[in-house]
């Protein structure tokens, strides 16, 4: 097992050997794909690499079957540059969280929207019933007596 850092560091190599490897491909389905990340298991036997795609749903589909197409080609590319042992095997995941941040973003925009709309109409908004309707009538009058 190696430690935390020295996973790290074969995390952070593997991740920009990919991107290397991938930026060499001929596939045409392998579009404008990003490598975001990769993470390592702690036996460094396996490489888990997150990706993003720029473009539509089809060309994150294409870029995905091509990518999995090319997976023993870039093994082997990492693993000549790594010098270790054993070549990690490599496993694609797409990244999902650049539109997880979109996704709430938009959804913060609509709340701060909604919040604004909400104030415009309290502004002139008064009260239903009592002030405060917590407080009983004979309550309120003796602590108005007890001030004046």
């Amino acid at each position: 097992m190696a430690d935390a850092s020295k996973r790290a560091q074969v995390s952070k190599r593997v991740m920009e050997l990919t991107a290397q490897a991938v930026r060499k491909l001929k596939d045409p389905r392998v579009g404008m794909v990003t490598i975001t990340d990769a993470r390592m298991t702690p036996d460094l036997r396996e490489a888990t690499v997150f990706y993003t795609v720029l473009g539509d749903e089809d060309q994150v589909k294409a870029s995905a079957a091509g990518l999995e197409r090319a997976t023993g080609h870039l093994r082997t590319t990492v693993g000549r540059a790594l010098g270790m042992r054993h070549t990690p095997s490599i496993t694609f995941v797409a990244d999902t969280v650049p539109d997880q941040a979109n996704r709430i973003e938009e959804l913060l925009a609509k709340a701060a929207a909604a919040d604004a709309e909400v104030h415009k109409i309290a502004e002139g908004a008064s009260y239903a019933g009592d002030e405060n309707p917590y407080i009983e009538k004979e309550e309120a009058e003796d602590s108005e007596e007890s001030t004046r």
